[in-house]
């Protein structure tokens, strides 16, 4: 059976480092946050392993620094979450109409200042 937390010294185990190091990591990946319980005590996900297993392979095989190892893992997270899908619906598609009347309205409001800044620009010269 899987479970769905792990304490440190089990992650210490699989990972085969010590549980100060894991700390450490901790403390330079802000986005790195196992759960935490009553006494500090500190439960680890999958999902934190699984970041733990990259930043480990980064630091020691990749031979990142810590500030190289920080900018990729967030470009990653930035690039997983930029292409999550968003799901279509018909409420997403009437705001989406919305959305484009809007901005085409806007494009036609901005032409017509820049027409009158033109028009007193060619005033006053």
């Amino acid at each position: 059976m899987k479970k769905y937390y792990y304490t440190i010294g089990e992650v210490s185990n699989l990972l085969g480092v010590k549980p100060y190091v894991i700390r450490y990591w901790e403390s330079e990946f802000s986005f790195l946050k196992p759960r935490k319980e009553s006494g500090r005590i500190r439960k680890y996900s999958e999902e934190n392993i699984e970041l733990l297993r990259k930043i480990q392979d980064l630091l020691y095989n990749q031979h990142y620094t810590i500030e190289g190892a920080r900018q990729k893992l967030k470009q990653e997270l930035r690039n997983k979450s930029s292409h999550e899908p968003v799901p279509v619906s018909p409420q997403n598609n009437a705001i989406n109409a919305e959305l484009q009347e809007n901005l085409a309205a806007l494009r036609q409001n901005l032409k017509e200042i820049c027409n009158l800044c033109h028009q007193l620009r060619s005033r006053k010269i």
